[in-house]
């Protein structure tokens, strides 16, 4: 089972953002997505640092993707959108009117903001020339299972998401900027003050999801540490690991010993919550009845 590296969802400063995937030229993972996801006015910040990037890590032996904004609304949007397929890489979509920008018959790769939620959206993406889907976050084993049948007989090979904080939502009004009584426009980057997104409680103090700008994202880090069998078995082939700002390369390395065999999922587990500094983990999206509930518990 391969690994992959989604793009970093969060605001880095451009020194840290450069740290991350020099590290990552060296980390056992074998595929990794570059590129802004949630914002577009983060961009301008380490764009300069994007192709030297791509050539450490092409250097390396890592594949490489870039990827597409998960909304777009602007004329400036739509026109990086459009740049993505110059660049002469693999685009990953996360929204489909990315396709409208890649030339036919270009092979693509699906992120999980698209919403592969059945046969019929998988084999029309394939048609339409798609070599990987990273599947939402969000469906049951079962579902994985079905649509990894299906990717197999379109020739579309089936990633599901491994490590990080789960991507909920994305809205065109900014989340940070408003707590601080700004709006989108002229938010000053508030964003860049929670490098892991900013933790929401319910009224009565309970940790419930996390704020990142435009983004919304599940409190709990999901990790696939007690599901890589059923995984492998349901023909998945490769986990998705999310970056962090704590410990991400040995994070990939404590997966790549996991999926060797070489650690067990009790192990994987405690050393991710202890490099995160006591992330509550969960799975239960594709084992439980809630998302937040963690097999793990009963381990």
């Amino acid at each position: 089972m391969e690994l992959t590296v989604g793009p970093n969802q969060f605001f880095w400063k451009a020194e840290d953002w450069s740290a991350l995937y020099d590290a990552l030229a060296k980390a056992p993972v074998d595929r990794v997505v570059l590129g802004e996801l949630v914002c577009s006015k983060r961009l301008p910040f380490y764009q300069d640092q994007i192709l030297p990037a791509l050539e450490t890590l092409t250097a390396a032996g890592k594949q490489v993707a870039l990827t597409s904004l998960a909304l777009v609304t602007l004329k400036r949007e739509i026109k990086a959108t459009a740049a993505l397929a110059e660049v002469g890489v693999e685009v990953e979509i996360n929204d489909l009117t990315a396709l409208a920008h890649l030339p036919e018959g270009a092979k693509f790769s699906v992120g999980p903001l698209v919403n592969v939620y059945n046969e019929g959206t998988l084999r029309w993406l394939a048609a339409r020339g798609a070599t990987r889907i990273c599947l939402p976050p969000e469906l049951p084993l079962a579902s994985v299972a079905t649509l990894a049948r299906a990717g197999a007989e379109a020739g579309v090979e089936i990633e599901v998401w491994g490590h990080g904080r789960i991507p909920l939502a994305i809205s065109g009004r900014c989340y940070h900027a408003r707590l601080h009584g700004r709006i989108k426009d002229n938010c000053l980057f508030a964003c860049e003050d929670d490098p892991d997104g900013l933790q929401v409680d319910t009224t009565d103090g309970q940790p419930f999801m996390s704020m990142n700008g435009v983004q919304t994202l599940s409190d709990s880090c999901a990790s696939m540490a007690h599901q890589i069998e059923p995984l492998r078995e349901a023909g998945v082939k490769a986990l998705r690991l999310s970056p962090q700002s704590k410990g991400f390369a040995e994070t990939c390395d404590l997966y790549r010993q996991r999926l060797n065999g070489a650690i067990d999922a009790a192990t994987l587990a405690a050393e991710l919550v202890r490099l995160s500094g006591g992330m509550r983990l969960s799975d239960g999206f594709l084992t439980g009845a809630r998302g937040a509930d963690w097999s793990g518990a009963a381990a």
